[in-house]
């Protein structure tokens, strides 16, 4: 494969109501749409990196500051046999995995579409179509959360994950099982909010029969929560901790989790993420498909990624309406049935962009 060229398109879009998580309150997502050329094909993908430093260290600046300097450069001489070398290529490059993952991505897009099949055949997808949960925020009140979980329940969706802090948190769990009763499949995602002196908060919400507890401690720790692990029965789910394949089989090895959630752009692209699902299959840990307020593009990816056979709990890839009002893909990301995405079969990522609503959002655009 040859790279002929690389176009960076920056992207605000609105959402189309504000997304509040431990860390602040969302109301637009910032992007980068990556787009790399070869061979009369177009390869799409998104670097998910947030405007400020929130989630990880990386920010939308300095993931193009990156791919700018010591990816791109490096990238249009060189000669790729598969997608899978660029990880090779780049190791030396520490950490700015979403810099990485938003080129590396848009190569196995690329590939797929050179080759004829879908992004999820390429990588060894055996699903026809996925169940998807669905990611809600903290709501101003318990009543507007109850609300929505209500609304997402009626539209079939297969998982409820709550955002929770220190003092949102058991009264909300509570409340959901209360209003809805112990068969809906409830999860808590704490994003690294709190400290083992919360433990005996967080054992409280041993009694609601959650499915996890995401990342409740801190964001780069995997020793803390072997120890809280072993105080809960309700099963710890780590995401911002796991940026590698070793980060994964260190967590596995310390008994720090039960489950792992894999962020295409965390973990530096989908070879990364391959292979972390490979070891979680091989060491019997559940794996899923997290969220970053993906456009359809991030989303159309995550969708592929979720058809490999160790993705078994659903996955934040709602669909494009519960976002935008308007998505950069056509045909939107729909469900096809309640809590169920279809899985394309058209070579790629089987979207096609909406050059025009990247128009209407797009702030500033590279070629290289």
């Amino acid at each position: 494969m040859k790279i002929e060229k690389v176009k960076f398109d920056r992207l605000k879009m609105p959402l189309l109501s504000s997304f509040q998580t431990s860390f602040g309150t969302v109301t637009a997502r910032e992007f980068v749409l990556v787009s790399v050329f070869g061979e009369g094909h177009v390869g799409y993908a998104e670097c998910v990196a947030m405007d400020a430093p929130v989630y990880n260290e990386e920010t939308i600046d300095s993931a193009l500051h990156v791919a700018e300097q010591f990816i791109i450069p490096k990238l249009l001489e060189t000669e790729l046999d598969t997608p899978e070398d660029f990880s090779t290529i780049f190791s030396w490059i520490r950490k700015n995995n979403m810099a990485k993952s938003g080129i590396e991505s848009a190569i196995w897009d690329l590939y797929a579409k050179q080759n004829g099949i879908s992004l999820s055949k390429a990588l060894g997808g055996n699903k026809e179509e996925i169940e998807v949960g669905v990611s809600i925020g903290i709501e101003p009140t318990v009543e507007g959360l109850l609300k929505k979980v209500e609304g997402f329940l009626e539209e079939g969706y297969k998982k409820i994950k709550i955002k929770i802090k220190p003092g949102v948190d058991v009264e909300r769990v509570k409340a959901v099982r209360e209003r809805f009763g112990y068969d809906i499949p409830l999860m808590a995602d704490a994003n690294s909010a709190y400290t083992l002196a919360d433990l005996e908060t967080l054992k409280q919400l041993d009694q609601y029969k959650l499915i996890m507890i995401e990342q409740p401690l801190a964001h780069d720790d995997i020793v803390d929560h072997s120890k809280l692990q072993r105080e809960l029965e309700t099963p710890i789910c780590l995401d911002e901790s796991i940026h590698s394949l070793e980060d994964a089989r260190k967590a596995i090895e310390l008994g720090s989790c039960k489950i792992i959630n894999i962020k295409i752009g965390r973990v530096g692209g989908l070879t990364q993420a391959k292979k972390i699902h490979d070891l979680c299959q091989e060491k019997g840990i559940p794996v899923w498909c997290g969220g970053m307020l993906e456009s359809g593009i991030g989303r159309a990816h995550n969708i592929a990624v979720a058809s490999l056979s160790n993705f078994t709990i659903p996955g934040d890839t709602s669909a494009s309406k519960k976002y935008w009002a308007e998505d950069i893909i056509e045909p939107d990301v729909v469900l096809s049935k309640p809590g169920i995405v279809t899985v394309p079969k058209e070579p790629g990522i089987g979207y096609k962009l909406r050059q025009d609503v990247v128009d209407k959002y797009l702030l500033s655009s590279k070629v290289y």
